[in-house]
């Protein structure tokens, strides 16, 4: 019989490209995760992994392996959530107790979608359904999308700027929530702060403070200057937003800084919308579609439309 756990650590190493990146996305050690794929090896009788150089790759009957299981995990996940539908106390039309909701729903979302959505939503999520466990892990969208498609993750949020492309598999599910505006942030006595509205040309002249080039934020930073030579000019890059700010308030640049999960601004601070384009995101929550009938997936994913419905940044 084919260890299914140890399958999931697999499929964990194919997605992310490393033992120890699978254990970190797993939440075990790497040492775990090892000891998990060779059981798997003895049980099957043959090599899924093998080394180059100092990582590893998966043989081909490792990468058989991680398709053909892909089904079967579904229709395992299917029927959990039946076994969800069918069990445990059901709401009664007299205002009695509603279905008791259990189990774990790991969750994968991008930094100010902890600041801006998270941190709001888990509080009430563990007073209505003690027994339900939500871990957290952040991520970027790409990644997130990986990871729930390969079973790592339950549900995402992610988001898309300016209709830049972010790659669905066939099996993810994607719910629109609502759409985030990005203002240019600069100090207060910057030539340019006393405008409504900024355009790419009144931009192309400045410093610019920025995310690590891998990112969609970057990618859109770079978009936006589109058909303007020489521009954006990075000159200080950082992972986090509230950094950029205390950057440009010393007087080191300007940033492009979305308003969920923005602080308030100091006064010393404006923030300015850009038009033609105009720097928007989607944001979405993202699930596998064979989980689409799990009432703690449904749970956790109402509670993050309840908490964004109506929106407008």
């Amino acid at each position: 019989m084919i260890d299914l756990e140890a399958v999931l650590a697999l499929r964990a190493v194919a997605t992310s490209g490393s033992v120890a990146a699978a254990a970190d996305a797993l939440g075990f050690t790497p040492s775990a995760v090892s000891q998990q794929i060779k059981r798997l090896e003895r049980g099957t009788r043959v090599a899924l992994l093998e080394r180059v150089g100092r990582g590893v790759v998966l043989t081909d009957a490792g990468r058989q392996l991680v398709t053909s299981s892909a089904t079967v995990l579904a229709d395992l996940e299917r029927i959990e959530a039946d076994l969800h539908l069918t069990g445990g106390p059901a709401a009664t039309g007299d205002g009695g107790p509603a279905r008791q909701v259990t189990g774990e729903v790991r969750i994968g979302a991008f930094s100010t979608a902890v600041r801006g959505i998270l941190v709001d939503v888990l509080p009430g999520l563990r007073a209505r359904h003690p027994e339900l466990r939500v871990p957290l892990r952040e991520s970027e969208p790409w990644e997130t999308v990986a990871l729930v498609a390969s079973g790592q993750r339950d549900l995402g949020i992610v988001h898309r700027w300016g209709g830049l492309a972010l790659a669905m598999p066939e099996h993810v599910v994607e719910t629109p929530l609502f759409t985030d505006v990005a203002d240019v942030v600069l100090r207060r006595d910057h030539a340019l702060a006393r405008r409504p509205e900024l355009t790419p040309l009144d931009l192309a002249q400045e410093e610019w403070i920025a995310t690590f080039d891998s990112t969609i934020c970057r990618q859109w930073l770079r978009r936006l200057f589109d058909g303007v030579s020489n521009a954006p000019r990075i000159v200080h890059e950082s992972m986090e937003f509230e950094n950029h700010l205390e950057l440009v308030r010393a007087g080191l640049g300007v940033a492009l800084v979305p308003r969920m999960g923005r602080p308030p601004l100091h006064p010393d601070l404006m923030a300015i919308p850009t038009v033609r384009p105009a720097s928007t995101r989607d944001i979405s929550a993202v699930h596998r579609r064979s989980q689409a009938d799990s009432p703690a997936l449904q749970a956790v994913l109402d509670a993050v439309r309840e908490a964004t419905s109506g929106r407008t940044s």
